[in-house]
């Protein structure tokens, strides 16, 4: 995904993680996740190899690959993998 992509994709609007959590992630570079009423602000930017990394405070950062989610050739939501940890999980745009 180019950066350009990723910008807009992570900005297209509120998405819904698989546990029901949602996230929003504002042109700024502020994101709020939300899960089950509680609220967690943090910062998301691209770094400099043009790849989408989360600010969580006091000091966790975390690098994601960010993949498109695609059903009957339209764009549904979003797969992320942690590049580091390998972990995967998916969100689709409410």
């Amino acid at each position: 995904m180019t950066t350009k992509d990723l910008v807009a994709a992570l900005t297209a609007g509120r998405i819904v993680y698989d546990n029901g959590a949602e996230q929003v992630f504002d042109h700024s570079g502020a994101t709020t996740y939300v899960d089950r009423g509680h609220a967690v602000h943090g910062e998301w930017y691209v770094d400099d190899d043009g790849r989408f990394a989360l600010f969580w405070p006091p000091s966790y950062r975390a690098p994601y690959d960010l993949q498109w989610i695609v059903e009957d050739g339209s764009i549904v939501g979003l797969r992320f993998s942690h590049r580091e940890h390998g972990s995967q999980f998916s969100a689709r745009y409410a």
